[in-house]
């Protein structure tokens, strides 16, 4: 009998909704930037100081521009003392010093909502590993392992509700935005070691191979490392935009980063082709086959971004092909045996 037994089909399937939420707010995450939405709700947690945002000019408070200004460089203040007791005396001096913390941008009810939207799937998102939480701890505390996990990922998403009122407040400096996607890759990844842990489909490991399970982590390596870079490309496009420099001249300023990321993505290509290959011949697992389907789909879109002027919604697929194939590849090395 496999270990998974013991759960309850609906905690099992709860566990699968949940991960799809944070999904849904990676998704959501990545739209809100690609549509300039991050400052349609100037304070946090509520918008425009309201719990439901409003739909009309009308609706908002009076003189908001400068009432959140002086918030928001209150926030930012506490923010940066936190980070110069961590050495970072220059990104403190910075934050507080940038000038377009004075700045508010006038209301735009599509910007706004698509944030607010962006928030209650972090709502509902949070509040599913809440449950879950409680669940473990009411009916399966016996399995300290998945509770000290599910634990560890309250905290943490609850830490990611406070950075992102912090992203809102620095007006989205890059590397908050960053790191605010990291973590949530880092909650991605801990709900999938629960999910490993409890769900039937995840238990029955792959071949004893260490030259497969070394291609697997490699290949996850590099695509956790080409997620960081694709951020630092995204920035790099960001501030080229602003500076008025034309999509055909993207790749003459884009730098190191750009052709180390566009070079790692074929290199990844080639290696998961080869455990596709290896997979085939003699397995046939399903979960190897979806890493190589998630790929393609990735690197097409990537292309899309690099050559055409295709719509932002091509961004957020680019975002949302990255994270689930780095999901697939850390469920593959966790599925591993630890020996070979």
């Amino acid at each position: 009998m496999s270990n998974s037994a013991k759960y309850s089909n609906s905690f099992i399937t709860f566990n699968w909704i949940a991960l799809v939420l944070i999904f849904l707010v990676v998704i959501a995450g990545s739209f809100v930037r690609i549509t300039g939405s991050g400052m349609g709700c100037p304070d946090w947690p509520k918008c425009f100081d309201q719990w439901v945002p409003p739909t009309h000019e009308s609706q908002v408070p009076n003189n908001y521009e400068q009432k959140f200004v002086e918030q928001r460089k209150v926030k930012v203040e506490k923010f940066a003392k936190i980070i110069e007791k961590l050495g970072m005396n220059e990104v403190a001096f910075h934050l507080i010093n940038d000038p377009e913390l004075s700045k508010e941008e006038p209301f735009n009810v599509k910007k706004t909502w698509t944030e607010y939207i962006n928030r209650l799937l972090g709502f509902f998102a949070g509040n599913g590993l809440l449950i879950l939480f409680i669940w473990i701890s009411l009916f399966y505390r016996s399995n300290k392992k998945i509770w000290f996990i599910s634990f560890l990922n309250l905290i943490f998403i609850a830490f990611q509700a406070w950075f992102g009122s912090i992203v809102v407040a620095s007006n989205l400096v890059p590397w908050t935005i960053t790191l605010h996607l990291f973590f949530a890759l880092a909650i991605i990844g801990l709900q999938l070691l629960i999910i490993r842990a409890v769900s039937p489909s995840q238990q029955t490991n792959l071949p004893q191979s260490k030259l497969l399970k070394g291609l697997v982590l490699f290949c996850f390596l590099i695509t956790f490392y080409q997620m960081f870079l694709g951020t630092q490309v995204r920035e790099s496009i960001d501030e080229l935009t602003r500076m008025g420099v034309s999509r055909d001249d993207w790749t003459d300023h884009l730098g190191l980063s750009f052709f180390i990321h566009r070079s790692f993505s074929w290199l990844v290509l080639l290696l998961i082709g080869i455990v596709s290959y290896l997979n085939e011949t003699k397995n046939k697992f399903k979960i190897i086959r979806w890493s190589f389907f998630i790929l393609v789909l990735g690197l097409f879109s990537g292309v899309l971004l690099a050559h055409f002027d295709m719509p932002g919604l091509v961004q957020t697929s680019h975002l949302l092909f990255a994270s689930v194939l780095l999901a697939i590849l850390f469920m593959q090395v966790l599925r591993f045996k630890s020996k070979a």
